[in-house]
């Protein structure tokens, strides 16, 4: 059995963490024309600063965020980060490096431990003080219900391991990695999934089922319904 290692129990001011805001958000149109998805507005303040306040007060103080598409503006809107009472780091990528090609890009600011990567298009509530990574293993990620725009899901839980089959479950957009879940990776252009599925078939990746309130914010639609969850 694994040994379960509590990010809790950590100096937690000395793990990183990393929002994913590089995409273009198409199905956002129009309105991310002028504007990058993670600053569309959720509650009354942007969707990215959301996880930067939750990841603040589980006592996370250097975030990495990387970005692409008007880029700009997220370093603009969110500077240092000294509003929050967090370090941020930007990892600019002049295109977008999808979700693989992006962490991977990021790990020299991410250090040599494992961090906690968000996409900066969800809403959740997962309590991130509470991630764990066992002993050996590489990545541990966060699955949820399966919505109504992924019925077909993505993975499944077996004995706390992740599988790729049946995929009864959908991977939420939070994860805690190694660096090393990278190794053997080269620079460039590539997604996360097919990495994560040859993971898990070594037995290397954990999962845990999260019951809570968790929104993909995807399509004008969605941020709508969570903008009508959170009022």
């Amino acid at each position: 059995m694994h040994k379960l290692f509590n990010a809790h129990s950590l100096p937690l001011k000395l793990m990183k963490a990393m929002i994913l805001a590089a995409g273009r958000g198409e199905r956002m149109r129009p309105l991310t024309d002028t504007l990058p998805k993670p600053l569309l507005r959720i509650a009354g303040r942007p969707i990215i600063e959301h996880h930067i306040v939750r990841l603040a007060n589980a006592g996370i103080r250097d975030i990495v965020i990387n970005h692409a598409y008007l880029g700009n503006l997220i370093e603009q809107t969110l500077g240092d980060g000294a509003k929050f009472n967090v370090n941020i780091t930007y990892s600019p990528e002049t295109k977008g490096l999808e979700t693989g090609g992006g962490i991977f890009n990021a790990l020299p600011l991410l250090r040599e431990q494992a961090f906690i990567v968000v996409n900066g298009d969800i809403w959740c509530d997962y309590p991130f003080e509470n991630m764990c990574l066992a002993d050996q293993i590489l990545a541990h990620l966060i699955l949820v219900e399966n919505p109504e725009h992924n019925p077909e899901g993505d993975f499944s839980i077996t004995e706390g391991l992740l599988s790729s089959l049946p995929r009864t479950l959908t991977y939420s957009g939070i994860g805690l990695y190694h660096p090393d879940f990278f190794s053997g990776c080269t620079a460039g252009t590539f997604p996360l999934a097919p990495l994560l599925h040859a993971t898990a078939k070594k037995q290397l990746v954990t999962a845990e089922y999260y019951q809570g309130h968790w929104f993909d914010i995807g399509t004008p639609e969605r941020l709508k319904q969570v903008n009508q969850f959170l009022e």
